[in-house]
């Protein structure tokens, strides 16, 4: 493009030639800024179609928009500097300094990222849904953690522990150990009647004999 321009600059007037040769810059900044905006409405929709076809919390949803947008202008910036003749060397050594502080924040927020994720994860693969009842176990032999679930949201999966929606205790638990846990699941609405069970060695009670009919 700037091999055409340059051609075209040629055929120009000299009066002309130095007043156009300074609007190419703004030229290709306007395309970037008008290219960016159309890449964020793309992605924008994107996310939301994909929110809706595996129904994703309203939080996660703002914050990939969030992330996306950040992105995209992020990019369109760093563009539109370079066409104005700023340095590629600055830029790059900008750009690693910015990499070098998210790396750090990215570690210290582990923990939070990693319940994000795990609450995507329970949105996709729908090992369990609001109102079933879930235990997480520690081992095969102690109880765990034991409710219904009445909410899920980016970090924390609500169990409703007793009592109802008003009185009673839930649960807190961090969507990240739900992925570290044995989970012993109830669908909503199915009921379990427990039967005991015989001892296979014990035999049944006996019958008393009965009495012979007397015959009148």
């Amino acid at each position: 493009m700037t091999h055409l321009w340059n051609e075209y600059l040629a055929t120009l007037p000299a009066s002309l030639r130095e007043w156009m040769r300074g609007l190419l810059p703004l030229l290709q900044i306007l395309l970037i800024a008008i290219g960016a905006v159309l890449l964020q409405r793309l992605l924008r929709r994107v996310t939301n179609r994909v929110a809706e076809r595996y129904r994703l919390p309203a939080e996660f949803n703002f914050i990939a928009r969030r992330l996306l947008t950040f992105v995209v202008y992020g990019s369109a910036w760093l563009l539109a500097l370079e066409r104005l003749g700023v340095s590629g060397a600055v830029l790059w050594s900008a750009f690693t300094g910015f990499a070098a502080v998210a790396a750090v924040a990215f570690f210290a927020a582990w923990s939070v990222l990693s319940n994000i994720f795990c609450s995507l994860l329970i949105f996709t693969t729908g090992i369990f849904r609001l109102n079933d009842r879930i235990e997480v176990l520690e081992n095969g032999e102690k109880a765990g953690l034991k409710g219904r679930v009445i909410d899920i949201n980016l970090i924390y999966t609500t169990l409703e522990e007793s009592g109802n929606g008003r009185e009673g205790t839930v649960l807190k638990v961090p969507n990240s150990l739900l992925f570290q846990r044995a989970l012993r699941q109830w669908r909503a609405g199915s009921q379990q009647v427990a039967v005991p069970a015989r001892p296979y060695h014990e035999t049944p009670p006996e019958e008393p004999p009965q009495e012979p009919a007397k015959m009148n």
